[in-house]
């Protein structure tokens, strides 16, 4: 699906509908009572301050990226391409479909302050919906799937041991499809896509499928939650 909607005719609609259109098709996931539980391994945070990455797809990366940018912690958020093997990819080649890329948001952090634990259960619980194959509430296609974007042996076995937790407590109403492959390298995207929520608050996209991801990261994690 191209974005940004068709705004003129999006913006006659009430608050009311938009704001219930947002509870409908959001990509927030549908863990049963709130938040997933934590990680059991790769939670533990670092004895001193550095600097580590993580890369993440969930669907529109505008949202995504908007939930990594208020988790403290997090140095920045960068939305982006992984996946593929096009040098270069644009916004228009990966929209495509048949590249290969995902929309992605690399996260740098502080794994003396989050853990990549607790980002991957940030991401399961309010960025998306780990359980919708190639596709995130509107957004449909390959470029849309869930992934985790994998650096080295430990972030692969805490991905994967997070996932086979999350599955065994019956944490999801249905399947997780999300995938866990080796990270061949990370695109940032074009300078307009970044920070894209903060810069267009008011859009309907961003009201109906991102604004509630915030308002669930500030609900369920106000310990690691800022503005």
């Amino acid at each position: 699906m191209n974005r940004p909607l068709n705004i003129a005719a999006l913006v006659t609609i009430p608050v009311a509908i938009l704001l219930l259109a947002a509870r409908l098709t959001s990509g927030v996931s549908h863990a049963a009572n709130g938040p997933a539980a934590a990680p059991a391994v790769g939670s533990e945070l670092a004895p001193f301050a550095a600097e580590d990455t993580a890369v993440f797809a969930g669907g529109c990366f505008w949202g995504v990226e908007a939930v990594f940018d208020h988790v403290k912690g997090v140095y920045r958020a960068t939305s982006g391409y992984a996946g593929g093997t096009l040098a270069n990819p644009s916004y228009e080649q990966v929209s495509t479909g048949d590249t290969g890329y995902a929309e992605s948001v690399q996260v740098i952090y502080d794994p003396s302050v989050v853990s990549y634990g607790k980002l991957l259960q940030i991401f399961f619980s309010v960025a998306h919906d780990p359980t919708q194959l190639n596709r995130q509430g509107p957004d449909h296609g390959t470029q849309y799937r869930s992934a985790i974007f994998y650096r080295n042996d430990r972030q692969k076995l805490v991905a994967e041991g997070y996932i086979k937790q999350l599955t065994e407590a019956k944490t999801f109403s249905r399947p997780i499809v999300t995938e866990v492959t080796k990270l061949p390298a990370f695109h940032a995207a074009e300078d307009y896509h970044q920070h894209y929520l903060e810069q267009h608050p008011n859009q309907p996209y961003i009201v109906i499928n991102d604004m509630p991801k915030l308002a669930a990261l500030k609900k369920q994690f106000p310990d690691i939650y800022f503005n």
